[in-house]
């Protein structure tokens, strides 16, 4: 039993050692978000994002969810109140570092932007001219 909790805590700590996976995490601070917008946000590919958030949902930090073709991963806060305190502190720090807080931004801006106008054939102005 004490080994399989060292191994879960080896786990954690491990996937909390790269930057690209902190960086994913704080994405998820907000709420869902749709892999799609992973990798335009971090500017970075497909595989490598796929590749981190299977590490994260192996640590039980992320859960996923399947819509139609797309996946939505969201963080999952452990049920350890040691582990669950570490990763609000976590957090926290990421709102005084200023590439976490640049990543956010672009993610709204990429994820949230209001779609562009699509015009299709004439406007109601030149029909009502005709």
């Amino acid at each position: 039993m004490a080994l399989q909790k060292l191994a879960e805590f080896e786990l954690f700590f491990a996937a909390l050692a790269d930057k690209t996976r902190l960086r994913l995490l704080n994405l998820m601070r907000g709420g869902e978000v749709c892999v799609c917008f992973f990798a335009e946000t971090l500017d970075t590919n497909n595989p490598k994002v796929s590749r981190h958030l299977a590490y994260l949902k192996r640590a039980e930090l992320v859960a996923g969810r399947r819509d139609g073709k797309w996946m939505h991963y969201r963080l999952n806060k452990p049920p350890d109140p040691a582990r669950a305190k570490i990763l609000d502190d976590l957090f926290a720090s990421f709102e005084n570092d200023p590439e976490m807080q640049k990543d956010r931004k672009v993610l709204t801006k990429v994820c949230c932007a209001p779609p562009s106008p699509v015009q299709i054939g004439r406007t109601v102005r030149e029909l009502a001219k005709q």
